[in-house]
């Protein structure tokens, strides 16, 4: 069964006990609030021991009292914006669902979780509705106690305002700030009252890497985006949700170039190694659901193309068959692979290398220096694979130098892309001049793929007892593409630009 899902767009503002609610009566849009209502709220919090929930700005917890009781797990968004995930309380108070387990198990793996804190609050709701009587806003004027159970354990209470909305714009929370800070009330530093309860670092703060500073940091950088990338995907993964494998995947095949373009700024090559196969490892799961994905978009796209009368037998639903059961099995492999050991000890490793990165000593020189020259070892290695790829002109199809020359254009993409800090707009523009490359070529290699299932599927319809011809005409029309797409490249290559980033 799966949670309730919702968006959960808020503010916190910290106040004085003793503070007075300014009128919300007058804001933009409000006709008339409702009168106050009431709740008495308890809620224990789970995390692991290290607190990597709260760590990542997660909270799980489960609540009584108030309108909405049971077990919440709230996942952020954007500045004011969480998804939040509801289940029933259920009978045993500390039966975390396994609904919410999973989608939090890419921060806690095979950790324990356990109760981290208490919090009883005396909650005070005012209805904030419009003309036709929509709510807009829920105004909450929170008195919180707070019991932290793990490390230096203690109690602590505060009041907080908050505004969530409802059925009213974001510029409503704007208009309750603004009213706000006339009376000297700022919004809250903490994201969550349980960030709040344990006095987590409200503001923790990355430094960005510079053109001057070292080399080391832009690779770091890059790292640590696509480690959070990766993690944002894997709960939207776990639900199926719409272009999650393939943004996983992406992120995974990012960090494995740069770790390949970027070596030579770090020490350790055995475990520089290991992350590579790990990560090559996890992007091929995960490519089997995404290439099942992409060609049944594909194939449904042409038939649905393809006049009446050429489409002979059960086509459309021998392809949706295949390809739609193809899917769902590489998705369950992949489900299966996210609740793994091998899976846990890649993300505990890609952890480590960024909280302590092994870097070499070219890491510590600077960047406008040194990332140039890594970089114009992949536009040679490009350039080398494109010559190599024109030798075989249109015609011949299928010549694995293209899809050599594709791949060396995508890890060429993702170098200058993480090069960005260094110059950004040639980086850009190299990125984009490679991503051409790569798109060209991967049209092409579509076609190659979705041409063998369909050679496979017309010789089945044959044993079946079915026509044929509708595969045949669908796999000439694929590699027609193909040498269209072929051409395109050996056209479009000599547009490709001489840059460098070397200043």
């Amino acid at each position: 069964m799966s949670a309730t899902r919702a968006v959960e767009i808020e503010r916190k503002f910290d106040v004085e006990e003793e503070a007075i609610l300014p009128s919300p009566r007058d804001l933009p849009g409000v006709a008339r609030v409702d009168r106050p209502v009431e709740h008495r709220l308890e809620a224990e919090y789970f995390d692991t021991e290290d607190l990597r929930l709260a760590s990542a700005r997660i909270t799980l917890r489960r609540r009584t009292g108030g309108e909405d009781a049971g077990w919440h797990l709230k996942l952020p968004a954007g500045p004011d914006e969480r998804t939040e995930f509801r289940e029933p309380l259920g009978e045993q108070a500390d039966s975390i669902p396994e609904t919410l387990r999973g989608l939090v198990r890419v921060h806690t793996r095979d950790r324990a979780l356990v109760p981290v804190a208490r919090l009883k609050t005396r909650r005070v709701v005012y209805r904030l509705r419009d003309t036709t009587d929509a709510v807009l806003a829920e105004f909450s004027d929170d008195r919180v106690q707070a019991e932290v159970l793990i490390h230096q354990r203690g109690t602590r209470q505060w009041r907080e305002w908050e505004i969530e909305l409802v059925a009213g714009p974001p510029a409503l929370l704007e208009s309750v700030q603004d009213r706000l800070a006339v009376a000297g009330v700022r919004p809250s530093a903490y994201q969550s009252k349980l960030a709040r309860a344990l006095n987590l670092d409200p503001n923790p703060t990355e430094r960005a890497p510079k053109r001057k500073g070292p080399a080391g940091e832009v690779i770091l950088a890059y790292l640590r985006q696509q480690v959070q990338d990766l993690k944002d995907q894997d709960p939207r993964v776990r639900q199926d949700a719409h272009d999650a494998v393939h943004k996983m995947r992406v992120a995974t095949r990012r960090m494995r170039s740069a770790l390949a373009t970027y070596r030579k700024l770090l020490d350790d090559a055995e475990s520089v190694g290991f992350l590579r196969n790990e990560l090559k490892w996890l992007a091929g799961v995960l490519g089997q659901a995404r290439d099942a994905e992409v060609m049944h978009a594909r194939l449904k796209d042409m038939v649905a193309e393809e006049p009446g009368e050429l489409v002979m037998g059960p086509v459309a639903r021998r392809v949706d068959l295949e390809l739609g059961g193809a899917y769902q099995e590489a998705h369950a492999k992949a489900l299966e692979a996210l609740d793994g050991q091998r899976y846990f000890r890649l993300l505990d490793a890609l952890e480590a290398m960024i909280a302590d990165p092994p870097f070499a000593p070219l890491a510590s020189k600077p960047a406008v220096k040194v990332i140039p020259r890594l970089i114009q070892r992949d536009i040679k290695r490009l350039r080398t694979a494109a010559r190599g790829a024109r030798r075989h002109p249109a015609g011949t199809s299928d010549h694995p130098a293209l899809h050599e020359a594709r791949k060396d254009g995508k890890r060429l993409r993702y170098a200058a892309e993480a090069a960005a800090p260094v110059n950004p707009k040639k980086a850009a523009r190299l990125a984009n001049a490679a991503h051409g490359v790569q798109k060209v070529l991967g049209d092409h290699q579509d076609s190659v793929v979705t041409r063998e299932l369909l050679r496979r599927l017309g010789a089945e319809a044959f044993i079946l007892g079915e026509n044929g011809f509708s595969y045949g005409r669908l796999h000439a029309l694929e590699q027609s593409a193909a040498l269209e797409a072929e051409t395109r490249f050996h056209r479009e290559w000599k547009k490709f630009p001489a840059i460098s980033l070397k200043a």
